[in-house]
């Protein structure tokens, strides 16, 4: 019995910038071309941010709405995901882009340390993303930088605050977040299995934890993200050329542990989400 692996890039975010990596896209058409050019090589899903003028982040409903309607005519099929992500808003300002009705969105359910900030996600603030998720019959992936995020989020979901089954990303290799390390991913994935049985697994490394934890996902039978906005080279002395290049590097992963990449129509049978109109 096959079990797909579905590819999630994560294209842009809020932090790295062309002069990090002049393959990061800025420009909603940047953006569009580049999750295109992902989509052919194996993703499934797209996690989106936007940036202003400036190129800084931002949660601006209207950029969201251009980049969604991009995707959605230049990759039909795909899922698109946008971030209520704290670095591009405040407060009830990043859930400003849920009535647009995106497949997914992500959700953190609970604070951390992030490299030189409190990434801080109140109660009242994390109730209220996941009821406007509700309304809009958006999706939620929950970020789960912490182990007590994954014991929130299946809280949430017995209460009726998160509709099952959940879909839980475990985050890894953020400084002063938890760290890539194995023994604690394996647990992960034992206490979500414990908690939430029909839930539905996704991890990302960041930075040089990306490719270690690209094959952790895809060896262990979960899903898996990368892309330039989690890291920004192949190796420590290449930078990533494209999102493509990530995503292939993914690609060739499922190959080794024999593990189909999940189409599009796979990947919304898996999440329970409704086929495109494409």
């Amino acid at each position: 019995m096959t079990n797909p692996c579905i590819i999630c890039v994560a294209i842009t975010g809020s932090v790295p910038t062309q002069a990090d990596n002049p393959a990061v896209p800025v420009t909603i058409a940047e953006q569009i071309e580049s999750t295109h050019a992902a989509f052919e090589a194996g993703a499934t899903i797209a996690h989106c941010h936007v940036r202003d003028d400036a190129g800084k982040p931002t949660s601006d409903p209207e950029r969201f709405a251009r980049l969604k309607e991009g995707i959605e005519a230049h990759c039909p099929g795909m899922i698109v995901q946008l971030s209520t992500g704290g670095r591009s808003g405040a407060g009830r300002e990043r859930g400003g882009m849920l009535p647009l009705a995106p497949d997914m969105a992500s959700l953190s359910v609970g604070s951390n340390n992030f490299p030189t900030r409190v990434y801080e996600n109140s109660p009242d603030l994390v109730d209220w993303l996941a009821s406007e998720m509700l309304a809009y019959n958006v999706k939620p992936e929950i970020e789960a930088f912490d182990l007590s995020h994954i014991v929130q989020a299946t809280r949430m979901a017995s209460d009726g605050r998160l509709k099952s089954p959940l879909y839980v990303q475990f985050v890894m290799g953020v400084k002063n977040a938890m760290p890539a390390d194995e023994p604690i991913f394996d647990f992960y994935i034992e206490t979500l299995k414990r908690l939430a049985p029909d839930a539905q697994w996704c991890a990302a490394g960041i930075g040089p934890a990306q490719l270690t934890v690209n094959e952790w996902a895809i060896s262990k039978g979960g899903h898996t993200r990368t892309g330039l906005e989690d890291n920004i080279r192949l190796d420590r002395n290449t930078l990533a050329p494209s999102n493509a290049a990530l995503v292939q590097r993914a690609v060739d992963l499922c190959e080794k542990y024999e593990r189909p990449v999940a189409t599009w129509q796979e990947a919304r049978a898996i999440l329970g989400l409704q086929k495109s109109a494409a």
